[in-house]
């Protein structure tokens, strides 16, 4: 949609303007006075229309230019342009601009409500689409990002208990996602998505207490079944060593008894106090 408009370099096209005005002025002060009244008058003009088509274009900065309600392109070139006379100039910014969303407070994939707030680069590519095709691009970036994080939070759990699920937490997986679906949202407006990432995420605070217990409480069953594991493990490996070296013969009873307290040993999160036994291994 967007297109280059005409355009001369505005030093020449005001040079040359000089140049007319030094004439005029030359043949007002030689004729006489219908002359003088006469250069007057096409120096006004001249002044009038050629001066409403100069603009000033700053470094990364297009101009959509419009005559009479109709657009007749952009001017992307940096400096002092002339473009049609009569004619209205919108300045369109082409940086690379931040927008961060406000922290938005919003159910997850389990109910549980949670704090979340995003990032969102972008640039407009398209300065046409930015001009004409919304109201004001940068109020629907921000809208577009809102309910691109609020719908994001809606379809994933703050924490995911199985590996092969998708949780809020995971940055590179959710960032692509949020980039990807604000890429959809903003090419109407002829913007550019360049990235978007989660910059807050929290419980809310009438749960966070109660989401912090759970997560230590899983955190502590994981690490004790890890324990265990490593436990029965070194228990099995002693008694099969015993038996191979032939160190001692026990009973099924004193097996019993022997894994009992190595798994005590092992699995307790106090340090043991030893006990010798100088007696009989069956007393």
């Amino acid at each position: 949609m967007e297109r280059r408009a005409f355009r001369i370099n505005g030093f020449a096209v005001l040079l040359g303007l000089l140049v007319l005005l030094a004439v005029l002025a030359w043949i007002a002060l030689t004729g006489g006075q219908v002359a003088m009244i006469a250069a007057a008058v096409v120096a006004a003009l001249l002044l009038v229309v050629v001066g409403t088509g100069f603009v000033v274009v700053n470094p990364n900065e297009a101009q959509v230019v419009q005559f009479l309600g109709r657009y007749v392109g952009s001017v992307n070139d940096a400096g002092l342009q002339w473009v049609l006379p009569f004619t209205s100039k919108r300045r369109i910014t082409l940086r690379v601009r931040n927008f961060e969303t406000a922290k938005l407070k919003v159910n997850d994939a389990d109910g549980s409500p949670v704090e979340i707030a995003a990032v969102v680069v972008y640039r407009v590519t398209d300065t046409a689409k930015a001009a004409f095709s919304v109201d004001d691009y940068e109020e629907y970036i921000a809208i577009q990002s809102e309910a691109a994080v609020r719908h994001l939070a809606t379809s994933h759990p703050y924490d995911s208990h199985e590996d092969s699920n998708t949780s809020l937490r995971d940055g590179a997986e959710v960032a692509a996602e949020l980039t990807t679906e604000l890429v959809d949202r903003t090419e109407l407006a002829g913007v550019e998505v360049l990235e978007a990432r989660i910059t807050h995420l929290a419980y809310a605070p009438e749960i966070a207490q109660a989401m912090l217990v759970r997560q230590q409480a899983a955190q502590v069953v994981a690490a004790r079944t890890h324990i265990v594991s490593g436990a029965v493990g070194m228990v099995q490996l002693a008694l099969n060593r015993l038996a191979e070296e032939g160190v001692v013969e026990l009973d099924e009873e004193r097996k019993a008894q022997m894994v009992s307290n190595l798994l005590v040993v092992l699995c307790g999160d106090r340090a043991t106090q030893p006990v010798v036994n100088a007696g009989s291994l069956y007393a």
